[in-house]
């Protein structure tokens, strides 16, 4: 899957290539993350009525984990301590 753009099913391959195409909300990395020798973090993405959040380090072989909006502010409010 590509980190931004357009998802297809992957029932549309070969000779059925017409089908429908989800937008998938590009990863976002903190800005403090960037620069420095360790630039490793979470990255986080919209996702319905919550977040997505995985390992930048693992890119797209990490993990992904849906959050609801309440507990993925939990999470930036713990992680700023």
């Amino acid at each position: 899957m590509s980190q931004d753009g357009w998802r297809k099913s992957s029932r549309s391959q070969g000779a059925n290539t017409d089908c429908v195409e989800l937008r998938v909300a590009p990863w976002r990395k903190s800005s403090r993350s960037q620069g420095t020798a360790n630039s490793d973090c979470v990255e986080a993405r919209t996702a319905g009525p919550g977040f997505q959040v995985r390992d930048s380090k693992l890119g797209d072989d990490s993990p992904i984990f849906d959050l609801k909006t309440a507990d993925f502010t939990a999470l930036l409010q713990r992680a700023d301590r």
